[in-house]
């Protein structure tokens, strides 16, 4: 094909992809407008039918916001019926898919607190806790929420026991409570590191790791937390004045024992055994 030829060529396809670029641009306005103007059209009405279908319809075309804001208009008006039923969970699982789990969980359990054994009771039970679950904080934050989905899944679990959803809610609590048992972990970890920083702070992660442990005896972190036990009373015997080291050396051998027995083959094993090499020495010195 000549030069010139292929020039116009070019420039004709240039010219049509940019103005098919600005029609989809055009048409994609024009859906859009549209729709909120039928949106905000349905909004001002008076007709809660209406209203009723539409917000299912936005529900479906995953429309959450256009979906919870005429679901809240809704639920007082069609309260006591079937249609107020669904609604109130259609609420609920608004809020639940646009992510706002507060919010979702606040209308689940309106939910099954008026509806106890309604056709939605064990699915709003479920996504309450479910949704404090993916809501859930860092370790080291507040875990108001985590306490709270363990509260609401436990609960599912009590009321729902042969729902398909049982081993979903199950390890969702099993990462929760190990989420807490490490927040106890790090909060043990800094006591010890503080040493006798201001006091016996060797004693409180002792304390702290021990209420742990029996809070959560089948944590993955129950033998970090035994094995910051054993290296904490050790430490404390060792910064310890003459007339308290001789016992405390004891139960930094006894916690050594506890501690092999459960965990034999440990990776920590080699640090265990010079601990009690010391302090065996210390109380076999005479």
């Amino acid at each position: 094909m000549p030069c010139d030829e292929l020039y116009v060529t070019l420039h004709a396809n240039i010219v049509n992809t940019e103005m098919t670029r600005r029609l989809l641009i055009i048409l994609s306005l024009v859906v859009v407008l549209t729709s909120c103007g039928e949106y905000n059209k349905v909004l001002k009405s008076g007709d809660y039918n209406l209203k009723y279908e539409y917000a299912k319809k936005a529900f479906e075309n995953k429309k959450y916001t256009q979906a919870y804001t005429i679901l809240s208009d809704l639920v007082p008006i069609f309260k006591g019926t079937e249609k107020g039923e669904e609604c109130l969970y259609l609420l609920g699982l608004s809020y639940y898919e646009n992510q706002d789990y507060l919010n979702s969980g606040s209308y689940f359990k309106q939910y099954y607190s008026i509806y106890p054994k309604g056709r939605y009771a064990e699915l709003a039970r479920f996504y309450a806790g479910y949704g404090y679950y993916l809501d859930s904080p860092e370790p080291q934050l507040d875990q108001s929420e985590t306490l709270r989905a363990i509260e609401e899944l436990q609960a599912f679990l009590e009321y729902f026991p042969k729902s398909d959803k049982v081993a979903i809610a199950q390890n969702a609590i099993f990462e929760l409570q190990d989420k807490l048992v490490l927040k106890e972990l790090e909060n043990a970890q800094l006591y010890n590191n503080l040493g006798s920083y201001l006091g016996n702070n060797y004693e409180s992660a002792v304390i702290t790791a021990k209420n742990a442990i029996k809070a959560y005896p089948y944590s993955k972190y129950k033998e970090q937390l035994e094995m910051l036990v054993l290296k904490s009373r050790f430490k404390e015997a060792q910064m310890s004045v003459d007339e308290k080291k001789e016992e405390r050396y004891r139960t930094v051998v006894d916690e050594y024992y506890a501690f092999i027995n459960d965990y034999p083959n440990s990776e920590n094993r080699k640090e265990a055994d010079n601990i009690f090499k010391i302090a065996d020495k210390y109380l076999n010195r005479k």
